[in-house]
This record gives structure tokens, C-alpha cells and sequence, in this order.
């Protein structure tokens, strides 16, 4: 509660602001925010009698009387009221530059989880160049399974998640890149595919099947509004990273996101004859809400979302 300003002190005391003890300032703007010496010296741990020596000698300073006393109770006179919030904001400058500063030569360290094809295949090429953009900044790339979450790795800062993603409590997310997905294979095996395709007979190909996604081969014929096709075998690999190594040989045919396949797919390895289809839900940077907002997160998620930029599903920023 602002009151009046009380007898002024002394005219001819003020001095120039250059000269206002910074420590001063410091027990002011906490007397101000908690409303009593007591609780101001409880704040900044000194005793209440050091906090009113500060108050003293800061009101000698200005000449000016910030606080209105009533026996034991103190309350912001309507100048003090007005310079405690010019204190705060000035104090909240100071701070913010000074960890800057210190931050500024400090490295940061990012222990990042990402599903192992989408590291192998997406990330890696990329790390050099995220390594000259971002060069504070220190990132441990962790594969993990695909369905993983943050929620499973305590040990993990952030966390790279595809259309497996699913919302959970205090988990932030941020889409940087849609997640794609197609039938692909070798030319040789993509051929029959294609073939069967036109036909409608059973391909002549097998189907490989990651376990740990065991859903994308049926998803992806009913996403794409494609019938099903009967394949000649099946084959069961477990997991997708496996299951793009068997693809690679020449085993047949499997279900995985354009992105874990990049390179392959420009070097002509795997083709998808079929096409790829857009999962309802893209690619995510996961973290813990409370670090959303901190240098390091928020110099990853920029860059991720630079190089996802045009490849971005609508309604997924």
C-alpha cells in the first residue's frame, strides 16, 4: 500500500545518481516486493537491522523519503512506489546483461535422443553444419527406440520425435519438419510392387515388418487411400533400422519415414513407387516446459525448425 510521502528529509541532501549504492538498491527493491524489513532481510539473509541501515542511508542519498513508518509496520510513500518500479526494472536489465555476458563464453551441453534411422540418416549430415551455426553449443546425439519418450529417459534434455508422438504433462513440443512415409525397396523390388499395384495381385516381393513400428505398412495403404496388397512373404525385423538394412540388401519392401531414408534415396538405393504420404502429425523437438524457453533449447529449436522450414505439416508449429 502506497501513502504519502512523509516529512521530507533535508533539503540540499541528493546526490548524484551515479553515486546510489548499488546494495542499496538491492534492499529497497526486496523491502518493496515483500512489504517489511523482516521479511526483506529473510530474503537477502542479513539481519533486519542492516536491511534498515541500507534503507537509511539510500533515503539520505535521494533526500527523499521512500518508506512511511508506522510503528512497526512500513509502507511505500507514493515516491518510493514510483522508484521501486524504476529499481525493478533497472535491476531486471542488469541481471538479464550480466547473464548474457557470462553466457557468452560459456559452452552448453545438450544431451539429445533421436530415433536411430532418423540419426543416422537426418541428423548426422547435418552435424557439422549445426556445429558451425551453433558454436556454444555442445550436442550429445542418443539414439533411441522410436516410441521413446522424455518421460523414459530422465538422463535426456530434449528429444526428436516423429508421428509417434504423443502429448504428456509438463512436456513441451515444437513441430519443425512434417514426417513422411512410403513403401520403398530397391528398384528391383520396387518394380514388383509397382506391378502389383496396377495388377492388383499379390506382390511378388516380401514385406518387412519392423516391430518396434509394426503399424506403418498398414497405415501407409490407408493414409495414401491405396487398397492393401497381399505380399508373397513376410518378414519380421526388430527394429525399423534393421528393417531399412534388410530393404537395402534386396530383401523387399518396407514402411519407413522419408527422413531415415534420405540418403538412400538421393543415391537412387531405395525408391518408393508408390509415393510418400504425410503423417498427421510431423516431427517434434520434445523437452521439459521448464527448459523451453532456456538458451540452449531455444538455439536448437531454431535451427531445427530452419532446416524443416517449407517441410512443415499445417497446424503443427
Amino acid at each position: 500500500m502506497a501513502m504519502k510521502d512523509a516529512s521530507p528529509l533535508p533539503v540540499g541532501r541528493a546526490r548524484s545518481a551515479a553515486s546510489l549504492p548499488l546494495n542499496a538498491l538491492r534492499v529497497f527493491d526486496a523491502v518493496a516486493r515483500r512489504g517489511s524489513l523482516r521479511a526483506a532481510a529473510e530474503e537477502l539473509r542479513v539481519v533486519p537491522g542492516a536491511v534498515r541501515q541500507q534503507m537509511a542511508s539510500l533515503e539520505d542519498n535521494l533526500g527523499v523519503a521512500l518508506l512511511a513508518r508506522d510503528g512497526g509496520r512500513v509502507a511505500l510513500t507514493d515516491s518510493g512506489r514510483r522508484f521501486a518500479d524504476a529499481v525493478a526494472v533497472a535491476l531486471d536489465i542488469l541481471t538479464r546483461a550480466a547473464d548474457e555476458i557470462a553466457d557468452a563464453g560459456r559452452r552448453q551441453r545438450v544431451r539429445l535422443g533421436a530415433p536411430m534411422p532418423l540419426a543416422t540418416n537426418w541428423l548426422m549430415p547435418r552435424l557439422p553444419q549445426l556445429m558451425a551455426d551453433l558454436p556454444a553449443l555442445d550436442i550429445d546425439i542418443v539414439p533411441v527406440d522410436v516410441a521413446l519418450t522424455l518421460a523414459d529417459r530422465p538422463d535426456l534434455d530434449a528429444l526428436i520425435a516423429g508421428g509417434e508422438y504423443r502429448p504428456l504433462p509438463d512436456i513441451a513440443a515444437f513441430g519443425f519438419m512434417a514426417d513422411e512415409f512410403g513403401l520403398v525397396g530397391t528398384p528391383a523390388e520396387a518394380e514388383k510392387l509397382q506391378l502389383a499395384a496396377r495388377a492388383g495381385k499379390v506382390a511378388a516381393t516380401t514385406a518387412i515388418i519392423a516391430r518396434d513400428v509394426a503399424y506403418l505398412l498398414d497405415d501407409w495403404f490407408r493414409e495414401s487411400g491405396t487398397l492393401p496388397l497381399r505380399f508373397h512373404k513376410r518378414f519380421e525385423a526388430e527394429t525399423l533400422d534393421l528393417a531399412i538394412a534388410a530393404a537395402k540388401a534386396g530383401l523387399g519392401i518396407v514402411a519407413a519415414p522419408r527422413a531415415s531414408i534420405e540418403r538412400e534415396l538421393a543415391g537412387g538405393a531405395l525408391v518408393a513407387p508408390l509415393g510418400f504420404v504425410a503423417r498427421p502429425v510431423g516431427y517434434r523437438l520434445c523437452c521439459r516446459s521448464m527448459d523451453a524457453e532456456g538458451k540452449a533449447i531455444a538455439a536448437l529449436r531454431t535451427w531445427l525448425a530452419r532446416e524443416g522450414a517449407g517441410n512443415l505439416p499445417a497446424g503443427a508449429e
